[in-house]
C-alpha cells in the first residue's frame, strides 16, 4: 500500500481535503521565502484540525533552536522534516533535543547523491526523503529528477519520494522507484503556493488506486 504526504498546506479547506482523501502525512512549511510559509499561530490552528493518526510534519530549512522550539510549542508537529544543509551532527542534535522523529531530505541530481545521502544520513534519521536538486526553493519547485536513479535501490530506513509529482505522473513514479510514500506540493496547486482541494483529492485517489 502506497501512502501520501500533502505538503505546504495553509488553509482549513485543504487540510480537510487531505485528511478526507486519506493522506497519511500533512506538511506545514516554516521558511519565510516560500509562498507556502505559515505563521506560528496559523500552524497551531491548522494542526488542531488534523485528527490522530495523520502525521503532522513541520518543514524546516537550517532552523536554529529558537525557531524549532517556537514551532514545537504549538503542539502541531509530530515529525520534523529538515530540508536545508543540516550536517549529520546537527540532525542528531535536533532529534535528541526535541525528542521528535526526524526526516532528512536528500537532494538528487545524479546517482551519487542518493548513495552519499543514504550513507551520510541513514544512521541518524527516522526517515529519508529524495527530492530534486533543481529549483530556487528547498522543495515545491515542480521539477522531477530521474526516477530510475532509485529503481531497485535498497534504502535502509523508511523513505519518501518527492519532486514534481502530480496526479498524472504519480503512478509512473511509484512504478519506477518502488516508493512506499509519495510527497506532493506544487503538483496539487492551482497557482504557486495555492493548494487546490480538487487536485489534492485527485492525487490521493490516484495513490489509493496503486
Amino acid at each position: 500500500m502506497v501512502e501520501a504526504k500533502i505538503c505546504g498546506l495553509s488553509t482549513v479547506e485543504t487540510i480537510e481535503a487531505a485528511v478526507e482523501g486519506g493522506a497519511r502525512f500533512v506538511g506545514f512549511v516554516t521558511y519565510p521565502r516560500s509562498p507556502r510559509h505559515v505563521s506560528t499561530d496559523l500552524l497551531r490552528a491548522l494542526g488542531e484540525r488534523v485528527p490522530t493518526g495523520v502525521v503532522r510534519v513541520g518543514l524546516f530549512v537550517d532552523a536554529d533552536d529558537a525557531l524549532l522550539e517556537e514551532r514545537l510549542a504549538t503542539g502541531a508537529i509530530d515529525l520534523l522534516q529538515l530540508h536545508g544543509a543540516e550536517a549529520p551532527a546537527r540532525v542528531a542534535e535536533i532529534k535528541a533535543r526535541t525528542g521528535k522523529p526526524v526526516m532528512k531530505v536528500i537532494k538528487v541530481a545524479q546517482p551519487h547523491d542518493v548513495e552519499a545521502g543514504i550513507a551520510t544520513y541513514a544512521p541518524v534519521v527516522d526517515r529519508l526523503m529524495f527530492d530534486t536538486a533543481e529549483g530556487t526553493l528547498p522543495g515545491g519547485n515542480a521539477t522531477a529528477f530521474d526516477w530510475t536513479i532509485l529503481s531497485g535501490r535498497h534504502v535502509p530506513v523508511p523513505w519518501l519520494l518527492a519532486g514534481g509529482l502530480t496526479p498524472d505522473n504519480v503512478a509512473d513514479a511509484v512504478r519506477v522507484t518502488g516508493a512506499p510514500v509519495v510527497d506532493v506540493s506544487s503538483g496539487v496547486e492551482s497557482s504557486r503556493g495555492v493548494k487546490s482541494p480538487t487536485l489534492i483529492r485527485a492525487f490521493l485517489d490516484r495513490v489509493k488506486a496503486l
